[in-house]
């Protein structure tokens, strides 16, 4: 048998306890950004890390109104939600240059939403020959920087943006 070593997971091992109440609501207004890992804020929506990433540096957009779909959104929100979207993928083209993205909404469990009640966008980059062997045997993915790192980044990207607006 062969062993991946990630030792950084002991945490989320150690307290996998399931939060209690909405981590979309309740994040933000912990004003934690950076342990949160909140990349960007603005009026309607916000830009956090995955937690649990599929591939380095996916995103997920969350409105700031706790709704569960897309028919509940004002034309603001949407708006705000797709134009992040652009501004998200740009941002990670320019740190992590991509082959592709998966850009998407998993509207309800049986579509693969871990947070089926608070509507969330995910921004997810893709390499080619990202989908390998480890994951497709072994159920695991390698995420090859830290969200820290990743964090940092992207951070880092939007306050310059924003300077320079």
């Amino acid at each position: 048998m062969d062993h991946l070593w990630t030792p950084w997971r002991y945490e989320y091992l150690r307290s996998s306890q399931q939060p209690s109440g909405c981590i979309f609501c309740t994040l933000p207004a912990e004003k934690r950004d950076r342990e949160n890992l909140i990349v960007l804020r603005r009026t309607h929506t916000f830009v956090i890390l995955n937690r649990f990433p599929y591939s380095t540096g996916h995103l997920l957009i969350a409105t700031h109104r706790h709704i569960p779909t897309l028919k509940e959104t004002t034309s603001e929100e949407l708006l705000e939600i797709v134009l992040l979207a652009r501004e998200c993928q740009q941002a990670l083209e320019n740190l992590y240059a991509p082959h592709g993205f998966n850009i998407g909404f998993n509207l309800g469990h049986c579509a693969g939403a871990g947070v089926a009640h608070h509507l969330h966008l995910h921004v997810v980059p893709r390499w080619s020959g990202d989908s390998n062997f480890v994951a497709v045997v072994g159920e695991t993915r390698v995420i090859p920087e830290e969200l820290s790192t990743t964090y940092q980044k992207i951070h880092d990207y939007f306050q310059t943006r924003n300077m320079d607006a």
